[in-house]
Order: C-alpha cells, then structure tokens, then sequence
C-alpha cells in the first residue's frame, strides 16, 4: 500500500523523534540489573524496527 508522501515523510519524522526522545530521557542505568538491561534492549530494538518499517514503505513517487 502507498501512502501520500506527506504522510510518510510525517511518520518517518514521528519514529525518529520518539527514538530520540526515549534515548534523551534515559536516566543512568543499573549496569547490574539485567532486567533493566534487557527492558531498555527490547525498547530500543522496537523503535529501530518502526524506524526501518517507516523507511521500507513506498510513497506515491517511488510507486
């Protein structure tokens, strides 16, 4: 499915300022607690994927 090109360039926009803005709300982080490790890993790797979905997907001119 395409999507107007304004409405892609928004979400790509969108993902990118919510990685940004959970890396820069971060606090430091217990190195000795692996639950708190592996929360952080599976958020990240989350918005990496939205990040990619986002860029993956055709707009109008590329269909």
């Amino acid at each position: 499915m395409t999507h107007p090109t304004a409405v892609r360039e928004a979400a790509r926009v969108i993902a990118i300022e919510a990685a940004r803005a959970y890396v820069a709300n971060i606090r430091p982080i217990d190195l000795t607690n692996p639950s708190v490790l592996v929360g952080h890993l599976m958020a990240a790797e989350t918005l990496l994927m939205e990040i990619v979905a986002v860029h993956d997907e055709p707009t109008e001119a590329a269909a």
